[in-house]
């Protein structure tokens, strides 16, 4: 690839991955439409397996061994099992698209603490002051929503799926940054699709009604989403620090906010929206710190 083109990917990068992920909130309340939570986490798992099958075999992916394939399933039950899990039980306990990405839309925050504490990153005093910033903003769009009743265990949901996309990328940057995505994500997948399995036998009917707003939910969620957004996500983490990366996850919830209003009419007072600018805000910081 010409540096020309090395560098606009690598610009475009970032903003292309805040986007697919805040689709994924988006395409998880269509696919509950047609299945219940756990029995749809399965079903994205198993066709994502096959899809990844494919890939390695045209492409001869080599496969982890030893404690790669440990490495693997561990960073793979954190980053889609419990991550996953939490926002899809989350929506399925009837929080808005929108809203169920702000809990681990403060990612950013427990990265850096975590990232200086554990991997030996050095988060300047302007960068903390952007994370703080952009805390301000997630608490701001939470200024006014329940936490009782269904809407409680929704967030509960939401705080499970904060601390496994968290520790998940934390450890996929310390332990597995080496292995090849394609091969790995398949042990990750596994990994995680097991437990979903396990879970929708014991508590879901597994009922799974096949019109076409789950059919593109799935096609979705799976090709650009379990394959190319985490395939992105795997790729900015060995390029980037744990916090500048981090950071990218206080664009989701407004992004996803503008999705969920255009497709759903789910609407934020302006004092959310004042929040959403400040997580823009503190995001800008964040990046440029770390350039410097």
């Amino acid at each position: 690839m010409k540096p020309a083109m090395t560098n606009f990917a690598v610009r475009a990068a970032p903003a292309l991955f805040v986007v697919l992920w805040s689709t994924g909130f988006i395409a998880t309340k269509l696919a509950l439409s047609g299945a219940e939570p756990l029995t749809w986490l399965t079903l994205r798992m198993t066709i994502t397996i096959c899809l990844l099958l494919v890939i390695v075999g045209l492409t001869g992916a080599r496969w982890p061994r030893g404690r790669q394939i440990l490495h693997s399933a561990v960073a793979g039950l954190l980053v889609h099992g419990v991550y996953l899990a939490g926002v899809t039980l989350a929506i399925g306990h009837s929080i808005p698209a929108g809203l169920s990405a702000l809990i681990p839309g403060l990612q950013p925050i427990l990265t850096s603490t975590l990232a200086s504490r554990f991997l030996g990153e050095r988060v300047t005093p302007l960068q903390w002051g952007g994370l703080l910033l952009g805390l301000v903003g997630v608490l701001l769009v939470l200024h006014n929503r329940s936490l009782s009743g269904q809407a409680g265990w929704g967030m509960v949901a939401s705080v499970a799926s904060l601390i496994g996309i968290t520790l998940g990328t934390l450890y996929q940057k310390r332990f597995s940054g080496q292995i090849d995505w394609r091969t790995g994500n398949i042990v990750q997948y596994a990994a995680a699709g097991v437990c979903f399995g396990i879970g929708a036998l014991l508590f879901e009917d597994r009922t799974i009604h096949w019109h076409a707003q789950f059919v593109l939910a799935a096609a979705w969620s799976t090709l650009v989403l379990s394959v190319g957004s985490i395939a992105l996500l795997y790729w900015l983490i060995r390029r980037s620090g744990a916090t500048q990366m981090a950071s990218l996850f206080y664009l989701v919830p407004a992004v996803t906010a503008v999705f969920a209003f255009l497709l759903f009419d789910e609407r934020l007072d302006a004092i959310s929206l004042a929040g959403m600018l400040l997580c823009a805000v503190g995001v800008v910081i964040v990046n440029r710190a770390s350039a410097r």
